[in-house]
């Protein structure tokens, strides 16, 4: 683990190596994105998905290589010639390899931090189209892990080229491979171009993930097993039909592993859409229930409050008529004594009542109209609201205090005779 670790990430400790995955607890994935994170400096321009981090798996045994070696020294003179450089080369190539690491601890490598990532790809473009043209590949215009995470989501091949600016074989791969018609029109029309310089921040960082091991490099990295994995390196100065040859080599024996993913994916889909087809038909039958229901509630609630309103109705109809017999008795209470027949002062009146029903009472010349009226109230068939009117001549008598009459007129005053006969109107609807 601690080995896989360190191959992912460009971590020369082994300690270092297991103080990170301790601090992950021992989460390799979790732990090389961070390690990534840290060197690029600002996370967020990567804009990682919410979910896990996408990394790229590196250690498939399965990963097809192809290299194409430099034409070797042949004849006595060139081995003799190989054979005499061979102890320089190598003590050169140990004394820089240990300086190098020397030089690690004094200033650390520039390229190790990625402040900018977006900005080395755009810069790499340009210098790229300023010697060798504009006729080339597309190149994407992200950063690696945009670029990775665009692939997934496309379930498209992702071809990544690390350009050596020192490498004696770059030139030449660049201006004539790479920019050759027919590999254009292949990379353009089947997968996704990223590529950048190892002398970019960015580039670097990506070259301590693959571990390239000679320029000019070239890695096919697609979905397989649900994982962002290398699938395919071309090391060397290849030619444009090798390269494609090999290109498609590697498309073709890589393609089933696409198309399995393709199906999966639109078996989730299918599986998703039928969810959310369920759960848009049980949220719409929920909602007609819950209207069904609402509608319940406001039905009991409208027939509660008509009951109400008519119990109310009720008891204001009783507590009306209760005040109103109260009223009546209190009125008959305070009717003054009825006259005697022979007292020559009184006043015979007849009263025919609107259900056709008579009444006859005495009442004093001396009183108040007013008393006629609280006789007739204090009846039980007489109305609740009702005036008293007189045939000869036909008028209406103010038995009740008014604008016109403040203070009722006594029998006398009104001109009723010994013996009258007043009619009851009834004025109660109106």
């Amino acid at each position: 683990m601690e080995e896989t670790t360190r191959d992912l990430t460009g971590i020369e400790s082994m300690d270092q190596c297991r103080h990170t995955l301790e601090q992950h607890n021992w989460n390799i994935e979790a732990a090389v994105q961070d390690r990534l994170n840290e060197q690029e400096g600002v996370p967020s321009v990567f804009n990682p998905p919410p979910s896990r981090p996408l990394q790229v798996n590196t250690a498939d045994q399965r990963i097809y290589s192809y290299v194409v070696s430099r034409p070797q020294a042949r004849g006595l003179l060139g081995w003799g010639y190989y054979l005499i450089m061979l102890p320089f080369r190598f003590t050169y190539c140990t004394i820089l390899d240990i300086f190098r690491f020397a030089l690690r601890f004094i200033r650390p490598d520039p390229r190790s931090r990625v402040t900018d990532p977006v900005g080395d790809i755009v810069s790499f473009m340009h210098s790229f189209e300023e010697k060798y043209g504009r006729a080339h590949p597309v190149f994407y215009q992200g950063t690696y892990s945009q670029a990775l995470n665009d692939a997934k989501r496309e379930l498209r091949f992702l071809l990544v080229y690390l350009h050596g600016d020192d490498h004696q074989d770059s030139d030449e791969f660049c201006r004539n491979t790479l920019c050759a018609p027919e590999v254009i029109s292949l990379i353009n029309t089947r997968m996704l171009f990223w590529a950048c310089s190892t002398n970019k921040p960015e580039g670097y960082r990506v070259s301590q993930a693959l571990r390239e091991n000679t320029y000019p490099f070239l890695a096919m990295i697609m979905l397989k097993d649900r994982r962002m994995t290398v699938v395919g390196r071309l090391e060397g100065l290849i030619q444009p039909d090798d390269l494609i040859n090999q290109l498609t080599f590697i498309m073709d024996a890589n393609q089933t592993y696409l198309m399995s993913e393709r199906l999966e994916r639109e078996e989730r889909n299918q599986t998703q859409v039928l969810r959310q087809q369920q759960d848009e038909a049980y949220l719409a039958s929920l909602r007609a229930d819950q209207e069904k229901e609402r509608r319940k509630r406001e039905e009991r609630e409208r027939k509660r409050r008509k009951e109400e309103e008519v119990q109310q109705q009720k008891l204001a109809e009783e507590r009306r008529r209760r005040n109103l017999q109260e009223e009546k008795e209190r009125k008959l209470e305070c009717l003054p004594p009825e006259p005697s027949p022979d007292d020559p002062e009184s006043v015979k009146i007849i009263f025919k009542l609107p259900n056709d029903s008579r009444v006859e009472r005495r009442f004093h010349f001396s009183q108040s109209l007013t008393v006629i009226h609280d006789f007739l109230f204090s009846l039980k068939e007489s109305p609740e609201k009702f005036q008293i009117e007189a045939n000869f001549p036909r008028r209406v008598l103010p038995c009740i205090p008014s604008e016109e009459w403040p203070n009722p007129p006594t029998l006398q005053e009104a001109g009723l005779s010994h013996t009258e006969v007043l009619f009851v109107q009834d004025l109660t609807d109106e």
